[in-house]
Formats: C-alpha cells, structure tokens, sequence
C-alpha cells in the first residue's frame, strides 16, 4: 500500500515539474491573478480565462463556426462543380480519341516507328 502511494507521488511530482517547465503554471497563475484583481469579476470566469489564454470569446467562436460552416457549403458546391467538369472533360477525351480512330481508319496507316529512307539523287 505504502509502494501505491509513493508511485503516486512521484507521479504527481512528475505532472507538476512538467507543467512548470512548458509554462502552463506560469500562464495559468497571471490569468487567475488577472481575474482576483478584477474588480467587476467577469460573468463567465471560464469565458475570460479562455480570453486570455489566447482562445476567441463565445461570440467569435459562433461567428468562426458560421464562417466555416459556409466555407464548407461554398467548397462542397466547388468540389461537385470540379467534379461535374473532369467528367465533361472524360467525355470530350473520348469522343475525340474516337473521332480520332475513325480518321486513322479512313487514312492509309503511316508509321512513325519506321526509319524513313533518304533518297540521294544522283548526279
């Protein structure tokens, strides 16, 4: 039992020591302080704290979420439109590779794979 709880400790210890040298306690400590100095404490204490540790208030955060939500509609209809586009374009590929192959057919078939021969006059 006794094992368990040095385990703990050192776990804890550990935690803190962890939380010390990335700089939460330091940040966390001036927004509290921040907020016990206020003299017209804030209705949301968890809405200022978030404030100030940098993150955007619950207005902006709605406001962000409506951006992106119509960001998303917009790239949603862009997509389907690209979409729709590469297909049209597929069948204009095919339709020409056909057209293509019916000319070939009607021309008699040259080869480009064949050396051609030079004829030299002569003199």
């Amino acid at each position: 039992m006794m094992r368990y709880k040095e385990e703990k400790e050192v776990k804890k210890e550990a935690f803190r020591k962890y939380l010390e040298s990335s700089g939460v306690l330091d940040s966390l400590t001036k927004v509290l302080v921040s907020l016990y100095e206020q003299n017209d404490k804030p209705s949301s204490a968890l809405e200022f704290t978030q404030q100030k540790l940098g993150g955007p208030s619950v207005s902006e955060y709605e406001k962000l979420q409506a951006e992106k939500c119509d960001l998303q509609i917009k790239y949603n209809e862009l997509f389907a439109k690209h979409q729709e586009t590469l297909r049209e374009l597929g069948e204009v590929k095919n339709l020409h590779s056909r057209n293509s192959s019916k000319d070939d057919a009607d021309e008699p078939e040259t080869r480009e794979d064949q050396p051609t021969t030079l004829v030299t006059p002569q003199h």
